[in-house]
């Protein structure tokens, strides 16, 4: 009977630490990202999302439930977007500051999103590729 006990209770224990996530999963990111460190899993419906670091950087890779990865993202500072994508911020945004850029790499192709505000608004750019930044969004800011 303390057997069963002791058992129901590491049973609960271990489902409560954390999600359910697919041993396809698993093993297709630890082969993928063997030196990943502080891992940190998390379901989101139809997909895995795993937040990791490696080499210093933090990354969050998306997997669908068949262990396939879909996409890998980033933090990056504007230093590292491609040439084209940095001058063409620099000549049409120059008056906005950068609030949040990250780069989505999925199908062989990256993505770039920026956030660009200044007092009265928000603007999201988003790049296809290398060719140039598209309006994603746009928003007033409320004053106060």
């Amino acid at each position: 009977m303390i057997m069963i006990a002791v058992m129901s209770v590491s049973a609960f224990a271990a489902k409560a630490e954390g999600p359910e996530i697919s041993q396809q999963v698993i093993r297709a990111f630890h082969k993928q990202f063997a030196n990943a460190k502080n891992i940190k899993w998390e379901e989101k419906g139809d997909h895995v999302k795993v937040e990791f670091s490696l080499n210093d950087q933090v990354f969050f890779a998306y997997y669908n439930n068949n262990g396939d990865l879909t996409a890998v993202v980033r933090n990056i500072i504007s230093t590292q977007l491609p040439i084209k994508l940095l001058t063409e911020l620099k000549s049409g945004y120059a008056d906005l500051w950068i609030t949040d850029l990250f780069e989505v790499a999925s199908d062989n192709e990256s993505t770039y999103y920026i956030t660009l505000e200044d007092a009265d608004k928000k603007i999201v750019l988003r790049s296809g590729g290398t060719s140039g930044w598209q309006e994603y969004a746009r928003s007033k800011k409320e004053s106060d």
